[in-house]
């Protein structure tokens, strides 16, 4: 089904949540995340306070506001596998596709992304509210191969199955932010990540290659 263009409105509200976002995000790079207040994210994006916490309820959420739509991005790669495929290939997959840091070798743009690993990495805050998303994304994961499945609500499978999943893509995470604040760029360290990816996933294989077919 096609997707229904926005609205003037609903436009307008996605554009003033980006500008708020991207505001926020230059200025924890600059300072830091613990050194910055929402007031000040909110002065410097031209908007009330009340306007920034309308759209995003916490300052942990101002940094994390792409990640709604990467979970959505990722149980949907999964969930339109086609019939043969596991659950661990339609991941392996989604993966190995270059997004984020991996995806541009501009340096400025890497620059940038180092900048927002080093807020992330000197953050308790941020690397809390982190886990706590991808703790969130697991559970989602769990439920999506429990109803394919079949799974009884009290059965364990689909929630192992999710956390080896998402644990590879946690220490994917942590791998390449390593990487990039030992000075690591692309396309080696695209390179570097697939590799660790490929040999992770091969870990994994034996035990999940054949759970979760789809039928």
């Amino acid at each position: 089904m096609a997707t229904q263009p926005l609205g003037l409105r609903e436009r307008k509200k996605a554009e003033t949540r980006q500008h708020i976002a991207a505001t926020a995000r230059q200025l924890f790079g600059a300072r830091g995340f613990d050194e910055v207040t929402v007031a000040e994210v909110a002065v410097a994006a031209d908007v009330s306070e009340a306007t920034v916490f309308n759209y995003f309820p916490s300052k942990e959420d101002l940094f994390y506001s792409g990640l709604e739509a990467f979970e959505q991005t990722l149980l949907d790669a999964i969930r339109e596998r086609p019939a043969g495929d596991s659950a661990l290939a339609a991941f392996g997959r989604f993966v190995s596709e270059p997004r984020g840091m991996l995806a541009s070798s501009d340096p400025e743009t890497m620059e940038r992304q180092a900048a927002m690993a080093r807020v992330i990495e000197e953050s308790p805050a941020l690397l809390a509210r982190e886990a706590k998303i991808l703790a969130g994304f697991t559970d989602s994961l769990a439920e999506l191969l429990r109803e394919e499945t079949g799974a009884r609500p009290d059965d364990v499978e689909p929630w192992v199955a999710a956390n080896a999943i998402l644990g590879v893509h946690r220490a994917l995470i942590g791998f390449a932010r390593a990487q990039v604040l030992a000075g690591a760029r692309n396309p080696a360290l695209a390179r570097r990540v697939r590799a660790q990816a490929k040999q992770a996933l091969a870990a994994l294989d034996e035990g999940l290659g054949t759970y979760a077919v789809k039928r």
